[in-house]
């Protein structure tokens, strides 16, 4: 059996995903720190003016104990950056509203976005979700249903130093590592004519261009 060591995205990419298609067993790592600028609270849409990102504000939660340990002659106490489960989302800037106006303006054309619009709206109109991490994964739940994908998905039970098949990092928006097993393929794109095939984008981008077909490039 095969498995495959992710982070947790908010709508993530289609790299993402694939492994998701791909692998026996996926493991979600819960127990990192949380580092910036990553799909884990992001995801990157196509628009008229090219690729845009969506960003979802976070707040970090009070460090305890075991973020920090003390080091020095005079016991001075270094702590970490914030565990990815006390990320909470914050409401700063009213993002729903934005994000939902981003992806109407960017989708709303597309074939199928009105096919998965009553799916989508409560991600954005809601506030049911406190915490990054549970945001995602129902996210997650909803993306894999709409796909017809049936992934074993678990968490850890600790942070994983090492595994075979990490994406942990390799998937990532800038300067991602080499991934032999993701090819990008081209699919239609409703702004492919203006700015050409532009790949592994959030799986939302998959999703409302080709619809029911999107298994099959996965």
């Amino acid at each position: 059996m095969t498995t495959a060591l992710l982070s947790t995205t908010y709508f993530g990419p289609v790299q993402w995903y694939q492994k998701l298609y791909r692998y026996d067993r996926i493991l979600i790592e819960q127990h990192e720190t949380f580092p910036k600028q990553t799909y884990r609270n992001r995801c990157l849409i196509a628009t008229t003016q090219g690729v845009q990102v969506l960003t979802v504000p976070i707040e970090h939660s009070p460090l305890t104990i075991d973020h920090c340990h003390t080091s020095g002659a005079a016991n001075h106490v270094q702590c970490s950056v914030s565990n990815i489960q006390s990320i909470r989302i914050s409401d700063h800037g009213n993002w729903r509203h934005l994000h939902w106006q981003a992806l109407q303006s960017a989708y709303g054309e597309s074939p199928f976005f009105e096919y998965y619009e009553d799916d989508l709206r409560p991600f954005f109109a809601e506030r049911n979700w406190e915490r990054l991490i549970d945001y995602n994964e129902a996210i997650r739940q909803k993306m894999c249903e709409l796909l017809d994908i049936r992934p074993q998905v678990g968490f850890t039970d600790e942070y994983v130093k090492h595994h075979e098949a990490d994406f942990r990092e390799a998937i990532r928006p800038k300067h991602p590592l080499p991934d032999s097993g993701f090819q990008p393929r081209p699919y239609y794109q409703v702004y492919g004519q203006k700015h050409g095939f532009l790949p592994n984008l959030s799986i939302l981008d998959l999703l409302c261009n080709m619809g029911p077909e999107s298994i099959f490039y996965l």
